[in-house]
């Protein structure tokens, strides 16, 4: 893909529209679905939604005693598993516990994820937020491609988000080992990194009729925010000195509800067929940037991460990481 195939359908919702809204009318009844960070923020809304569709919905928990509390009012097959992204000995459990178990897989959802946190490790050493929003998934999406290739339609959504504008990949110290550390830098090195990981995976699910795609949620107060202090908040922009959302928070933030509306709608909409590795933000395929529009930081997909050769490039370099793990 390219750029160009950025081209939004007219999907008939827009950045308002809700997780109900976006699945009126749909029946998941006998699909299976797994979605990473499903016990809070906009995962907790995919996962109520997929789940009263009818869908089987797995959740891979890195803190079981909040994942029962927080899903405890959700009905439907909902069942957890231990994991952590952040560590691929649990990742590699299960995903073979899911291979033994699962006949199908439906749709997986990577959406768990960590924005703007201090410079850590995880694995061999891998920058935090690389290795858990890139790598972990990237482990765990390879563990379960024999299901999803052997399920006819099968699609894997990927969260990527607007903050991809603020860097591409360093291919030269993707870890940032000599690189002074920028924790948005990071953040948005590990986002560009969502979108290219649905760009090269929709080439290797062609063959079994299985569609990946990448989504922007949009702007949403979560847990997500965990590492931001109130003083940053303020400076974003985003609360007012008063600790409160700011107006343009209330206007332009979403709600959970939201926030899973794009998710659900790039894993069930027939509009996306025939449309590989796009990327996705207000339930519809993203137009590209239009730099001169004053919402180009926040709108839009940028060029680099509709790059099929930087997404090869990525895919070979993760592949290498992982086999080191």
């Amino acid at each position: 893909m390219a750029v160009s195939d950025q081209v939004p359908t007219r999907s008939g919702f827009d950045r308002s529209s809700t997780a109900a809204a976006v699945l009126a009318g749909i029946d998941l009844t006998g699909k299976t679905a797994i979605v990473t960070g499903g016990y809070s923020g906009i995962g907790l809304e995919t996962v109520r939604g997929l789940a009263a569709k009818g869908a089987r919905v797995i959740i891979p928990v890195r803190s079981p005693e909040k994942a029962e509390a927080n899903l405890a009012d959700i009905a439907g097959d909902v069942n957890t598993f231990a994991m952590d992204l952040a560590d691929l000995a649990t990742v590699r459990r299960f995903t073979t516990s899911m291979l033994d178990e699962l006949p199908r897989l439906d749709l997986l959802i990577n959406n768990a994820g960590i924005m703007a946190c201090p410079l850590d490790r995880v694995g061999p050493g891998w920058e935090l937020q690389f290795g858990i929003n890139h790598m972990g998934h990237f482990a765990l999406s390879r563990g379960l491609f024999p299901l999803i290739e052997r399920t006819e339609g099968a699609r894997v959504v990927a969260l990527s988000s607007t903050a991809h504008k603020v860097a591409g990949i360093n291919w030269g110290d993707i870890q940032f080992e000599t690189t002074p550390y920028d924790k948005w830098q990071a953040y948005g090195q590990a986002k560009s990194a969502n979108a290219l990981f649905a760009n090269a995976l929709s080439r290797r699910l062609h063959n079994s009729g299985g569609l990946a795609f990448a989504v922007h949620p949009g702007g949403i107060f979560t847990p997500l925010q965990r590492h931001l202090g109130k003083e940053e908040m303020i400076a974003l922009g985003w609360l007012g000195e008063d600790g409160e959302p700011s107006a343009l928070a209330r206007q332009s933030f979403k709600s959970a509800e939201q926030g899973a509306a794009t998710s659900l709608w790039a894993a069930t909409s027939t509009g996306l067929a025939g449309k590989p590795g796009v990327y996705c933000e207000d339930c519809d395929i993203a137009a590209p940037t239009d730099a001169n529009s004053p919402m180009a930081r926040y709108m839009g997909v940028d060029a680099h991460v509709c790059d099929d050769a930087a997404a090869e490039r990525l895919w070979d370099a993760s592949e290498e990481l992982l086999a080191k793990a």
